[in-house]
């Protein structure tokens, strides 16, 4: 059965500015500087860890940003995490196709949710050969985080690109914003710090895209009850910090308007109800993920609920 409302608690008004989130801001946007402008001190097979590492929870800001974290203003917001330093994706259209997301009754939609990974059988019947056997390979988590970062970007370009030449204004609304958000990355990153654009692209954008992806392999399912379709997926404090606690990813559907650093504790008053609610669908941190699935497809491609 689906969990229960959320004790009171949950509902306290935040602060007008959330400070744990802007010290991880700080933390990201020193560390990015840092580790750039050091890049060539460096060995290269240091910075991908690295590199991935603060594009990713740098895309976690975003996810916190599109929640109303840390201010109460949402151009405050979209200020915070303006820098698009995974290059790939404006954050505004991410905003839009992130709340979208969170209408939990169409969660997994193929043709409602904008972050399915699911298709449906038209869909699938449009692709060509080669297309369906790709799709096979990013069911796998190693498919999905070695292809994926290319792939889903290259889907959205065309998206956008098909959009854009429709006129779409909202379209171009977000591109025109992610222009001057991609440009003072590679301003200061291949300008000021001489990185070529394509040592950026592979250390550090792509493993933070991938990196994200691992996160988001786990969190849903095709399940009838709404509640059945948000994993849990317990983590240590690294990659805890990481995703700012996304990972808890049933809590956040519950409860989107909890702050991240809320989550754990959140967590511990009502896991028992939570995994109860969705049918214990758990991992037990992410080894348990690439034990179980890098080879190994976790979903069918098409949709297996007709009509959801």
């Amino acid at each position: 059965m689906p969990p229960a409302a959320a004790p009171s608690n949950a509902l306290v008004p935040r602060p007008a500015v959330d400070w744990p989130t802007i010290a991880v801001g700080a933390g990201v946007y020193v560390s990015f500087g840092l580790l750039t402008w050091f890049y060539h001190a460096l060995p290269w097979w240091l910075v991908p860890p690295l590199g991935g590492f603060i594009v990713c929870l740098h895309g976690s800001m975003q996810h916190e940003a599109v929640h109303g974290c840390p201010f109460r203003r949402r151009w405050l917001n979209t200020a915070f995490v303006f820098p698009s330093l995974w290059l790939w994706l404006p954050y505004t259209h991410y905003r839009d196709t992130h709340t979208v997301h969170h209408r939990d009754e169409r969660l997994t939609c193929p043709l409602d949710d904008p972050e399915s990974n699911y298709m449906t059988d038209a869909q699938w019947q449009a692709m060509s050969p080669w297309h369906r056997r790709l799709r096979r390979v990013l069911g796998t988590l190693a498919g999905r985080l070695l292809i994926g970062p290319a792939y889903f970007s290259i889907q959205v370009w065309i998206a956008s690109a098909r959009q854009l030449a429709a006129g779409n204004r909202d379209q171009w609304r977000h591109w025109l914003m992610h222009v001057p958000s991609v440009a003072v990355v590679l301003w200061w990153a291949v300008g000021v710090c001489a990185i070529p654009p394509v040592e950026y692209v592979l250390l550090f954008a792509y493993p933070g895209l991938s990196l994200t992806l691992l996160r988001s392999y786990a969190e849903h399912r095709a399940a009838g009850p709404v509640a059945e379709r948000s994993a849990i997926a317990d983590s240590g404090p690294l990659m805890g910090l990481l995703y700012l606690h996304n990972n808890l990813h049933a809590l956040h559907h519950a409860e989107p308007r909890t702050v991240w650093h809320r989550r754990p504790a959140r967590l511990r008053v009502r896991r028992n109800e939570l995994l109860a609610g969705n049918g214990h669908y758990r991992f037990a941190g992410y080894g348990e993920l690439f034990k179980r699935y890098l080879f190994r497809a976790k979903e069918p491609v098409i949709h297996p609920i007709p009509g959801l």
